[in-house]
């Protein structure tokens, strides 16, 4: 059978479904990167809950999905911007998912690192200063340390409105650093991401930023395990690994240009830590194991595929990608509807829904090909197309 699926231009093109899913299998710990999939939540689709309301969260299947994301291998990145943080899910519910999804990584032996941030200042950033920017990030802190998860300190919107230039930036970076217990991953998210984020570092010139970025390094080496950059500038990531101290990784957050950044070069390469690897977790995995074996091309004949699909979900406004994540979560069975905290999922139209069905598909994304075109069908018929 086929769909009929809508496109930008207002009409209707028919797609015949794949039958038969990628066939992704458990192997061995992936050995030659280290990969952590940013993981998104599962809102309680019975709650009466609005946009204005605390975010009500559906455990059973949050933490059902990252046990998904273990079972083959990849860490979990908990309490980041996937998970809609500053986007439908506050601080309180932050903490609670550290909570959780920390204990459970304990039960069954996965990797986890969890977002810091300072999204508690949230209405209030006019009036914080300096000193409340620190404090925010140390409960943060506190509570991810306490979980027993590696750290990964955020960029902060308080941080970036009320900084008066790079200065700020050493002072609040440095004082976190010297604080905190075990190595932590820096994270640089760009503005493409969140728009309140412009000019962080303290200069909108990307190269004096990403000065006063290596300088906070420099000065605590010992306890930044690693950075993730999500710039979508595949040259700037490379040329900013390359003068990172020695036993500093680079975390790619490019989900445009990840195949080669991770591939690396003769100088080097990027480990992951990408949103991206939320729907493509499996085949994502089954990519690095190739690559362990040394075969570098079998592990771009694999992920290169996965890149317009990538685009596709990331593309302007890239900040609403979370729609597209939890969307193929649906049709892949990991949730039993398409419901966001905050209602985001209508934050992409209906064509862009279906173009990401149907890349996904051709990936063979989906464990049941029927189950996804049964809810895509049922999602057209929502919007009056009948097929």
């Amino acid at each position: 059978m086929t769909l009929h699926l809508p496109d930008a231009t207002g009409g209707l093109r028919a797609y015949a479904p794949r039958t038969e899913p990628f066939a992704a299998t458990a192997g061995a710990p992936l050995a030659s990167r280290t990969v952590f999939s940013a993981a998104h939540v599962v809102a309680d689709p019975f709650a009466d809950a609005s946009p204005d309301t605390p975010a009500a969260v559906d455990w059973d299947a949050t933490l059902a999905f990252r046990r998904h994301l273990w079972s083959h291998g990849l860490g979990v990145a908990e309490a980041m911007d996937t998970a809609q943080r500053g986007m439908g899910l506050d601080w309180t519910g932050a903490a609670e998912l550290i909570r959780r999804s920390a204990a459970e990584a304990k039960a069954v032996g996965g990797r986890i690192a969890c977002g810091v941030g300072t999204d508690q200042l949230t209405g209030r950033s006019a009036s914080v200063t300096p000193a409340g920017i620190r404090a925010a990030y140390e409960e943060q802190l506190a509570v991810v340390e306490e979980s027993g998860a590696q750290a990964i300190l955020m960029a902060s919107r308080a941080l970036a409105a009320t900084a008066q230039g790079p200065d700020d930036y050493l002072e609040v970076y440095g004082h976190l650093l010297r604080q905190a217990a075990e190595p932590v991953i820096l994270h640089w998210l760009g503005p493409m991401f969140d728009p309140a984020l412009e000019g962080y570092w303290g200069s909108t010139d990307l190269d004096a930023a990403t000065g006063v970025f290596l300088d906070v390094i420099a000065g605590h080496p010992d306890k930044v395990d690693g950075v993730k950059i999500s710039l979508l500038d595949a040259g700037r990531e490379a040329d900013l690994r390359r003068r990172l101290p020695k036993g500093v990784r680079c975390y790619t957050g490019d989900d445009f240009h990840y195949p080669e950044l991770i591939e690396g070069d003769e100088q080097g390469f990027s480990h992951a830590l990408l949103g991206v690897f939320d729907p493509l977790g499996p085949l994502a995995a089954e990519a690095v194991r190739v690559l362990d074996t040394g075969d570098r091309a079998g592990f771009r004949a694999l992920l290169d595929p996965t890149v317009p699909l990538a685009r596709h979900l990331f593309e302007a406004p890239t900040r609403f990608y979370k729609t597209g994540v939890v969307f193929l979560a649906w049709l892949a069975g990991h949730q039993s509807h398409f419901t966001m905290v905050g209602g985001l999922q209508s934050a992409r139209s209906l064509p862009h829904l279906a173009r990401a069905y149907e890349l996904a598909d051709g990936l063979g994304l989906f464990p049941d090909p029927q189950l996804a075109e049964e809810r895509m069908r049922t999602l057209l018929s929502l919007y009056g197309v009948t097929s």
